[in-house]
């Protein structure tokens, strides 16, 4: 069951709701709370803290919906906001998307639109628990494993683990801040962990977002494995986002002049995903490897600041989706042959 709040003023939308959704609230499919502005909105949320998706109007008393989306934001991260409003011109649109609303929906409200797009909250709110309960499982092993972790399990345990592996389908992306060594030639350890940190931190937010992983942190890269139904659209929603954000980012305070931008590969296909480690080390690492995964790293080695390349095959599966740029042949290090390669503009 879903849990929604809806933080209106209008009294009669509370009666409206509950008439146009009967059914769905008796088959226990939703369930609602209401709130008549902002500030009752977020005392709401205290005592129901399964909420998962939040309605909200724009104009209301006390604190507004634009300001409540902030504070969402600050202090329930998860939780997604549709803004149902009549202020639907485009300067409040584009106020409540950039601070974190999931859609817009005007009034008066079309409640089978409405319900379509609650469907759609719904479908991306649980993705984004999968994928947080997948991270909370299995991530941290995948990521950082060491003897610690490892001390556990006993060996024959550890033999299985180890010889574990399958032949999976998806998607790998290669994201390399640029130039960062410029920076950490310059500055403190300290100044340049912290900086690096930030751009994980947004990189990671993105990638979670669209239902991908963290496959390792490799210096100033990031390597991200997107499974599962679109990886590969995906794939390419997350690194538009990620360079979108990167670039709107402020000149880092440093000795040098340093703009942040990435550079990004991603590569569709087949890849062997297992647990690569060392008998002797008793370390392992949860990985893909294989061609897939080496030709989205050349992909990222020969990519310009801000740009976003994809060879032939992935061109042909996205063509219709994405505005592409075709860049023409490329060599590609160990690559017998040149790849037709294509950038992804938007």
């Amino acid at each position: 069951m879903t849990k929604i709040l809806i933080a209106d003023d209008e009294t009669d939308l509370e009666i409206l709701i509950k008439q146009k959704y009967r059914q769905k609230i008796r088959e226990q499919h939703y369930s609602f709370v209401f709130a008549c502005n902002g500030s009752e909105a977020l005392r709401v949320l205290e005592e129901n803290p399964d909420v998962d998706i939040v309605l909200s109007d724009i104009n209301m008393p006390e604190m507004d919906g634009l300001t409540l989306l902030t504070k969402l934001g600050e202090t329930h991260p998860l939780i997604k906001s549709v803004m149902v409003s009549a202020y639907g011109d485009m300067d409040n649109i584009r106020t409540a998307m950039n601070r974190g609303a999931f859609d817009f929906v005007t009034k008066p409200v079309n409640f089978a639109d409405l319900e379509t797009t609650i469907e759609k909250t719904i479908q991306h709110v649980n993705q984004l628990k999968e994928t947080i309960k997948a991270i909370k499982e299995n991530n941290i092993l995948k990521m950082y494993v060491d003897h610690n972790v490892l001390n556990f399990m006993s060996g024959r345990e550890y033999e299985a683990s180890l010889s574990a592996n399958e032949t999976v389908e998806g998607s790998v992306v290669f994201i390399d801040i640029c130039s960062f060594t410029s920076i950490s030639e310059t500055e403190s350890p300290d100044k340049v962990v912290n900086l690096l940190n930030q751009y994980f931190d947004l990189i990671v937010k993105e990638i979670i977002a669209q239902g991908g992983f963290i496959d390792k942190f490799i210096g100033d890269c990031v390597m991200a494995v997107f499974k599962g139904e679109f990886h590969l659209d995906r794939a390419i929603e997350a690194s538009l986002a990620i360079r979108n954000h990167i670039e709107a980012l402020p000149q880092a305070e440093s000795k040098i002049e340093f703009h942040p931008k990435v550079s990004i590969g991603i590569n569709s296909g087949e890849m062997i995903s297992g647990n690569i480690g060392s008998k002797t080390l008793k370390r392992l690492d949860y990985t893909v490897i294989g061609d897939t995964v080496n030709t989205a790293q050349r992909l990222q080695s020969v990519a310009q600041n801000g740009q976003i390349l994809i060879n032939e095959d992935a061109y042909q599966k996205v063509k219709q989706s994405f505005n592409c740029k075709l860049l023409g042949p490329k060599a590609l290090k160990n690559k017998s042959s040149e790849l037709i390669v294509y950038e992804v503009l938007n």
